[in-house]
C-alpha cells in the first residue's frame, strides 16, 4: 500500500493570514495616530494652501520655516488610511483594522481635535521649531507667518493640535494689518458658522467680512456673498445686490470652461449627497431620493453602482467574448471616469480602435457587414478617436487624424462627427475657417437633439441678430444642462435684450453656471476624500464651506453629519468603549440650520428632517404647528410617503392638529399610493386606526371617524377632454422613447437618442388636430344653417294655415301636385271626422 501523501493543514495558512492582517492593522492604525491622519492637507489640498498672495518668499527664515514643515508631510500611501478598498483583500484589512481599533486602540480621547480649548500636547522637535520660527516672524508683522500660523491652528496641519480660538486671533490680525481677502474670508467663515466655538455665530459680521474679500476679489467671498443676498442670510432679500456678485463668479466661470482644448474644459462633478450612499437620510426606501418614482432612478452614488469593479470585469469578459457593446462601453467608462476610477484616456483610445477596426480598415475601407450595430458604433469610436486628436488627450494634437476620423463618422450620419467637424470649420482648426460649412455641420448635429451643437448654433444666429431663433437653441441646451446655454440665458436676461429684464431668471441662471464650475472655488473634492477617510472633522469644514456659497449637496452633507438623529436604537450608548464623537459633528442647532437652507432649495428629505426636529425638540423648542407644517410641504403632490404618514400619525394622535381619524386614514393610504414599499407599516397603522375608529364609534366619541369619501362625478369638457388626449398621447411616446433607450443607452454620446426625429413629429400631430377642429365647426356651422331654414319654414307654413283657418277655406294641393291614394286633401292620410270611412278607421277596419 503507497505512503499517504501529508496534506497541507489549511489551520496554519489561516492563523498565519490572520496573524499578518493583525501586524498590517497595528503598523497602519499606529502611522495614522502619529500623523494625526491630517498631516498632508496643507500640501495636497487648494483650499487649505496658502493662497498666490502668500508666497514664501518674503524672509529667509519663514522660507526654512516652510521647508521644515513640508518635511513633516505624512508619506504614508492611501492604502494605509482607514478607507475601505474593493477585493477580499482589501475589504479583509479594512475590517481587521476597525476591530483593531475598536479593541485594542480605543482608550479614552484626550480632549477633542476640534474643540476651541488649546491642546497641550507636546509638539515633535522639527514642528516645534518650525513653529517657533514662525512666531519670530509673526512678532515683526510678517504677513506670510501670520498666515502660516492661522492655517496650521485652524486645520490642525503637520500634526499640530487645533485652536480655533489661536487661529481666529491669528486671521483677524492679518486682515487688521494688510486687509488680506484669504483672512477676511475665513472670518467671514468662522463668524457664519462659529466654528470650535471660538466666536458667536454672527451673521451680520459674517456678510461683513465676505463683503470686504468679494470687494477685494475673493472668489470664495463673492459665491458667499451672492448666496446671502439670494435667500436673504443675514440681510434682506436683494435680487439686484445677489446678481451682481453671481455675475462675476458666472464670468470666472465661464472664463475657465472655455480655456483649454477646442470644444473647452471638462468641468467634473463633485458635488454629491453622501446619504445617497445609504439609500437617502431614512434609508433606502424610506427616503424621498430611493422611493417611489426614484426607487428606478440610480444616482451614480446608489447600490447599483456600488460593485463597479464587477460592472468593469462584467463588460470585460463581454469583451472579450466580442461583443461590441460592451466594447464600446469600456471605452466609455474610462474616458468619461467616475467617482470611482479615474479617467485614462489611453485604455479608453485603445477599447475604440478595437470598435473602429472591426467595421474599416486601416484605409478607411468598410470590411464588416453592419452585424450587431457595428457601423453605428463604429461612427460612435471614430468620434470619440477623432476627439482624442482634436483635443491633445493621451495623444499628439493631430487635425488632420481628427478630421479623418471625423470625416469616417459622418458617413454614417453620426452627430458627435458632425458636431466636432463643425468646431474645426468655425475655428479654422486644421482646415479653413468657413462659418457657413460650420453652421451645416451644427445643424445636422442640433437635430439629433445634440447640445452643444444647438449651443454653437445658437450663438451663430445671435451674432446675425436673430435674438428669437438664438433663444429657441439655448432653450434646448439648457435642457441638457449646458454651462454656455445658462450663461447666454443669463445674460439676455439681466440686461433685457430683446425682452423685459428679469433678475430672478438671471440670479437662478448665474447661480447654475456658477455652481457648474466647482473647481474654482468650492470644497467638495477634498471634503469627499477627507469623508472617505473618516475623517469627519476636515469633511465637515469643506462641506461647511461649499454650504455657505449656497451648494444644496453641501448643505444637506452637513446637517446629515451634525445629525444625530439617524436612528433610532443605536449602539453607541451601550458600548462603553465606543468613543462620542467630537462636540464639532454634535451640534443639533446647527443641523437644523443647514437642514431648512437644504429644504428651501427644494430637498424633500430635509423638509421631514425640518419636521423631526420641531416635533421633537432637537437643537430648538418644541413646536407642533411648524413640524405639521413641514410634513405637510413635504407630502403636497405625494412626494414622500414619510411625511404623509407622520402626518397620518399626528392626525390620529392629535398632536400639532386636531385628532381625526378620517385625515388620519387619508395621510395613510397617500403614504401607501406613494410608496408600495411601505405597505407592511401603512397596514398596520390601518389595522390599530380601525380598531381605535370603532372604539370611538362604540362609546360615541369626539372625533372625526373614518367615513366613506363621497363620490364626485368630473364633468370633462370638450377642451379638457383634448387636453387630455393629447398627455395620453405625449405620455405614450415618452414610454417608447425610453424602452428604446434602454438598449442604446450606452451606445448614445448625449441624452437624447438618435432616433428621436424619426417618430412623427409633435407639429404634425397638432396641425391634424386643427384640420380635424376646423372640419367638425364647418359641420357644425352647417348644420346650424339648416336647422334655421327648417324653422323658418315650419313658421312660414304655420302663417299659411292660420290664415286659411280665418278665411275658412280648405288647402288645396297645387295642380302640379298629385294626391297618392288614400291621401285626403289636406295632405294626411287618415280620414277626418265626418268622413264615411272614419267609423272604420277607428274600428281598425281600414282596408278590410
Amino acid at each position: 500500500m503507497a505512503p499517504r501523501k501529508p496534506r497541507l493543514s489549511l489551520f496554519p495558512l489561516w492563523g498565519l493570514y490572520f496573524l499578518i492582517l493583525s501586524v498590517v492593522a497595528t503598523a497602519s492604525v499606529r502611522a495614522s495616530q502619529a500623523s494625526g491622519q491630517e498631516t498632508a492637507y496643507h500640501s495636497t489640498t487648494p483650499w487649505l494652501k496658502p493662497p498666490s498672495d502668500h508666497a514664501i518668499n518674503s524672509d529667509a527664515e519663514v522660507q526654512r520655516a516652510w521647508a521644515d514643515l513640508r518635511s513633516l508631510q505624512n508619506s504614508n500611501s492611501r492604502f494605509w488610511r482607514l478607507n475601505k478598498k474593493s477585493g477580499v483583500v482589501g475589504t479583509s484589512v479594512y475590517y481587521a483594522k476597525k476591530g483593531f481599533v475598536l479593541l485594542f486602540m480605543n482608550g479614552p480621547r484626550q480632549g477633542s481635535p476640534v474643540s476651541s480649548n488649546h491642546d497641550e500636547r507636546p509638539l515633535s522637535k522639527p514642528l516645534a521649531k518650525a513653529v517657533r520660527t514662525l512666531e519670530a516672524a509673526a512678532s515683526e508683522k510678517n504677513p506670510d507667518a501670520i498666515f502660516l500660523l492661522a492655517e496650521i491652528n485652524f486645520y490642525g496641519n503637520f500634526s499640530h493640535p487645533r485652536n480655533y480660538k489661536e487661529a481666529y486671533r491669528r486671521y483677524r490680525e492679518l486682515a487688521s494689518l494688510s486687509g488680506n481677502s484669504s483672512a477676511q474670508y475665513m472670518l467671514g467663515f468662522m463668524h457664519a458658522t462659529g466654528i470650535g466655538d471660538a466666536v458667536q455665530r454672527d451673521q451680520a459680521k459674517a456678510l461683513m467680512y465676505h463683503t470686504f474679500a468679494a470687494k477685494a476679489g475673493d472668489i470664495r467671498s463673492e459665491m458667499t456673498v451672492a448666496y446671502r443676498h439670494h435667500a436673504g442670510i443675514g440681510t434682506p432679500r436683494d435680487c439686484n445686490e445677489a446678481v451682481i456678485y453671481y455675475k462675476k463668479v458666472a464670468d470666472k466661470a465661464i472664463e475657465y470652461a472655455r480655456s483649454g482644448p477646442p470644444g473647452g474644459l471638462t468641468l467634473p462633478k463633485e458635488a454629491f449627497r453622501i446619504a445617497d450612499e445609504d439609500g437617502g437620510v431614512y434609508g433606502d426606501g424610506a427616503s424621498y431620493t430611493s422611493s417611489g418614482a426614484n426607487s428606478n432612478k440610480h444616482s451614480p452614488n446608489s447600490d447599483q453602482n456600488a460593485a463597479f469593479d464587477d460592472l468593469l470585469e462584467y463588460l470585460d469578459l463581454m469583451s472579450r467574448k466580442g461583443d461590441p457593446k460592451a466594447t464600446f462601453s469600456l471605452g466609455r467608462l474610462y474616458y468619461e471616469g467616475s467617482r470611482d476610477m479615474k479617467r485614462n484616456f489611453r485604455t479608453a483610445s485603445q477599447y475604440f480602435m478595437t470598435v473602429a477596426r472591426e467595421y474599416w480598415s486601416a484605409d478607411g475601407k468598410v470590411i464588416s457587414d453592419d452585424v450587431m450595430g457595428k457601423g453605428k458604433l463604429a461612427a460612435k469610436a471614430a468620434a470619440y478617436i477623432g476627439r482624442f486628436y482634436l483635443r491633445a488627450e493621451g495623444v499628439e494634437q493631430n487635425f488632420d487624424k481628427a478630421f479623418r476620423w471625423f470625416k469616417r463618422g459622418i458617413k454614417l450620419d453620426e452627430p458627435f462627427c458632425h458636431y466636432e467637424l463643425g468646431l474645426m470649420y468655425l475655428h479654422g482648426l486644421g482646415v479653413d475657417k468657413n462659418p457657413v460649412l460650420a453652421s451645416d455641420h451644427f445643424k445636422a448635429a442640433a437635430s439629433r437633439d445634440w447640445a452643444a451643437a444647438q449651443v454653437n448654433l445658437g450663438k451663430l444666429f445671435l451674432d446675425q441678430g436673430d435674438l428669437s431663433t438664438a433663444v429657441s437653441y439655448f432653450d434646448l441646451g439648457f435642457r441638457h444642462g449646458h454651462i454656455e446655454a445658462m450663461y447666454h440665458l443669463a445674460e439676455i436676461n439681466n440686461n433685457g435684450v430683446g425682452r423685459e429684464r428679469s433678475c430672478g431668471h438671471a440670479t437662478a441662471y448665474y447661480k447654475l453656471v456658477a455652481e457648474k464650475v466647482e473647481t474654482i472655488h468650492s470644497s467638495f473634492e477634498e471634503a469627499n476624500a477627507a469623508y472617505e477617510e473618516g475623517d469627519l472633522e476636515n469633511a465637515l469644514v469643506g462641506f461647511m464651506m461649499a454650504a455657505e456659497q449656497g451648494y444644496e449637496q453641501a448643505q444637506a452633507n452637513v446637517a446629515y453629519i451634525l445629525d444625530e438623529q439617524k436612528s433610532i436604537f443605536s449602539l453607541d450608548a451601550l458600548l462603553p468603549w465606543k468613543a462620542k464623537a467630537s462636540s464639532i459633528v454634535r451640534n443639533a442647532l446647527l443641523s437644523l440650520v443647514y437642514w431648512t437652507r437644504s429644504a428651501r432649495q427644494s430637498n424633500i428629505d430635509s423638509m421631514v428632517k425640518m419636521g423631526d426636529y420641531y416635533l421633537k425638540g432637537y437643537g430648538v423648542e418644541v413646536d407642533l404647528e411648524k413640524a405639521a407644517t413641514c410634513y405637510q410641504s413635504a407630502a403636497e403632490m405625494q412626494q414622500s410617503a414619510q411625511a404623509a404618514w407622520n402626518l397620518g400619525w399626528m392626525h390620529e394622535n392629535g398632536i400639532g392638529v386636531e385628532r381625526d381619524y378620517h385625515l388620519a386614514m387619508r395621510y395613510y393610504t397617500q403614504a401607501l399610493d406613494t410608496n408600495s414599499e411601505s405597505y407592511l407599516p401603512v397596514k398596520l397603522s390601518l389595522m390599530k386606526l380601525g380598531f381605535r375608529n370603532w372604539w370611538n364609534t362604540v362609546t360615541h366619541g369626539d372625533v372625526n371617524p373614518i367615513h366613506p369619501e363621497p363620490e364626485v362625478k368630473e364633468t370633462t369638457t370638450w377642451s379638457q377632454w383634448i387636453a387630455k388626449f393629447l398627455e395620453n398621447e405625449r405620455e405614450l411616446n415618452r414610454q417608447a422613447e425610453l424602452e428604446d433607450d434602454l438598449e442604446s443607452r450606452y451606445n448614445d454620446p448625449m441624452p437624447g437618442g438618435d432616433d428621436y426625429y424619426d417618430d412623427i413629429d409633435e407639429g404634425t400631430i397638432e396641425s391634424l388636430l386643427i384640420v380635424a377642429l376646423a372640419g367638425a365647426l364647418a359641420f357644425l356651422v352647417y348644420y346650424r344653417q339648416q336647422r334655421q331654414q327648417n324653422h323658418r319654414r315650419a313658421t312660414t307654413e304655420q302663417q299659411r294655415r292660420q290664415e286659411l283657418n280665418r278665411s275658412g277655406g280648405e288647402q288645396v294641393p297645387a295642380q302640379n301636385e298629385a294626391l297618392n291614394p288614400g291621401q285626403q286633401p289636406d295632405g294626411g292620410f287618415f280620414p277626418p271626422p265626418g268622413d264615411p270611412n272614419f267609423e272604420a278607421w277607428r274600428a281598425g277596419g281600414v282596408g278590410h
